[in-house]
């Protein structure tokens, strides 16, 4: 904590080399500013996990120095971990109404809402948090209200760009605020942490505007059941396909609890006033395919996702078939590659004709290109860039452009401690990272004994066996195991497996077999030779010992 005590300093803790769990701190003189508490999908690599949060111990540990958590906008991978380490924070939150609806929503669930002080502050507003002096400016992207967050200070400004695009018809909310980043340029700006993510990307992301013309167009001439599927949070894109459902003569069904409350927070700030009444979704089968058109979450193959289940026939109220068409309205999270084309696998082998921006103009980025990066450069003009919210092929793509442009940069690591001022900037310092695994409830150590048995579980499988043993060390009654994952319940290769486990076990020296305390690992022992020797398996091994 020493180097962040001094001066101005960035240090991301997550989101930095990786799309998602961003979760970045500013220091200022021993205080410390989060921005942004994300979660992000595990993906292909860790199949042991579904989403993960960045590892939340440097900011226990340092608590009574955090003068709060402010959040940039409302996707899932900047807010979305705000209620799983919220004992790591316990500090003020300052959000838009938006994205405030949506954090309180999620604390709600958790039962955390009434332990959580959160402050709504308009788009393009000052505030102040602690000693930091704080200003919005708005910024277009796939979701309402999304801001870069400015930061004054006595040794320069920071400008954190946060997710953005230039986009000249964002269709809910307005335009990026080029004149207030032209007019931050003309101050000066020392650093700006800028969104990497569409850095490989030549010309520019497109606009909502194209897309809403396209899918109006594409929506009219289809027939059957129509399904469209995006991320709940872009609500220019809900209102789009409301739209064009509309001219199509379609009603509308929201399947997905999440679609629901997006909807509902966009309504809560003021967004979507005008939508149509929607069709309840346990009424689908009462419309005739032609004239019903269902919204669905599952643009990234979640296994439980809706049209994860409609896609598996396993939906209790859609059901899908020949000629119906399903469209994907969303781009693929890296990582997620698999699971999306198994949903599309599944959809196109029952006859559903699968749309997606490969070959339909259905989807445009909310993250900028490489010519949108260029005029940023050119409004902001900042002294130093550091490339973050990216893999990292993204990030030295942005940091070559950059370096173009005649702006020094440094490319971090998660837990990397950059001092800005007073200058020059460097890398003075690390701190503790990770990734924490979700798991139901709790979170647990992706680098942890559990994460790693349940590697090994899914890799060699798990042998469960039970014994009674006497006072002699003798075993009464056999043994019972299980082996879920190697062999079925009723394989005679489990009685075989048994009676070689009891006979290996009575083999072992008697003082090993008496001790209480020595008697499991035995047992654990002589349960993983008889594997060995019967089927030359390495699988986990559990043995519990009754004492008679």
């Amino acid at each position: 904590m020493n180097e962040i005590s001094k001066g101005l300093s960035f240090t991301p803790l997550g989101g930095t080399g990786e799309i998602g769990m961003n979760l970045n701190v500013y220091g200022l003189d021993g205080d410390l500013l989060v921005v942004d508490c994300g979660m992000g999908f595990a993906g292909p690599e860790a199949p042991e996990a579904e989403l993960l949060v960045p590892d939340p111990a440097f900011l226990a540990a340092n608590r009574d120095r955090i003068a709060g958590l402010v959040i940039t906008h409302a996707h899932e991978d900047h807010i979305g971990g705000i209620a799983r380490i919220w004992d790591a924070l316990r500090c003020p939150v300052y959000a838009t109404p938006f994205a405030a609806a949506l954090i309180r929503y999620r604390l709600g669930e958790a039962g955390l809402l009434r332990s959580v002080r959160i402050t709504e502050i308009q788009p393009g507003a000052a505030f102040e948090v602690g000693p930091f002096a704080l200003r919005y400016i708005r910024m277009s992207h796939s979701t309402p209200e999304s801001q870069a967050l400015v930061l004054t200070t006595k040794y320069g400004t920071v400008l954190h760009t946060g997710d953005w695009k230039l986009d000249p018809e964002p269709l809910i909310g307005p335009p990026t605020d080029e004149a207030a980043l032209e007019a931050l340029g003309d101050a000066g700006v020392l650093a700006m942490i800028c969104d990497s993510t569409n850095a490989l990307v030549e010309g520019h992301s497109g606009s909502e505007a194209t897309v809403r013309r396209s899918l109006t167009s594409l929506i009219a001439g289809l027939r059957g059941r129509i399904v469209v599927t995006c991320f709940a949070s872009n609500i220019a894109r809900i209102d789009t396909v409301v739209k064009a459902a509309a001219a199509a003569g379609r009603h509308v069904a929201l399947v997905g609890r999440s679609l629901g409350k997006y909807v509902e927070a966009a309504q809560e700030a003021g967004y979507l006033a005008d939508l149509p009444d929607f069709v309840p979704e346990d009424e689908v089968g009462a419309i005739p395919d032609d004239s019903l058109l269902i919204l669905a979450t599952g643009s990234q193959g979640e296994k439980r996702s809706a049209l994860a289940r409609i896609a598996a026939d396993t939906h209790r109220n859609v059901a899908l078939g020949e000629g119906d068409t399903v469209i994907f309205s969303a781009r693929v999270i890296p990582g997620n590659e698999r699971a999306i084309g198994a949903v599309q696998d599944e959809l196109v082998r029952a006859g559903v004709n699968v749309m997606t921006d490969d070959d339909h103009m259905v989807h445009v980025s909310g993250h900028p290109a490489r010519d949108e990066l260029r005029r940023l450069y050119r409004l902001v003009r900042p002294k130093y860039l550091v490339p973050t919210h990216g893999e990292w092929r993204h990030m030295a793509a942005q940091a070559d452009l950059a370096e173009a442009a005649g702006i020094s940069t440094f490319l971090l690591e998660d837990g990397d401690v950059l001092r800005l001022a007073p200058e020059p900037p460097q890398v003075v310092d690390s701190v503790p990272v990770g990734r924490l695994a979700v798991d139901g409830d709790r979170l647990v150590p992706m680098q942890g004994g559990v994460m790693a048995a349940r590697r090994r579980m899914m890799l060699n499988g798990v042998v469960v066996a039970s014994i009674a043993v006497d006072r002699a060390g003798k075993v009464k009654g056999g043994a019972q195991i299980a082996a879920p994952g190697l062999f079925e319940a009723d394989d005679h290769a489990l009685g075989a497996l048994a009676e070689d486990f009891v006979a290996t076990f009575e083999d072992l020296p008697a003082n090993l077999r008496t001790d209480r305390n020595a008697v499991k690992e035995a047992a654990q022992a002589a349960l993983r030779r008889a594997l060995g020797r019967r089927f030359g398996k390495r699988p986990m091994v559990e043995v519990h010992v009754l004492h008679i």
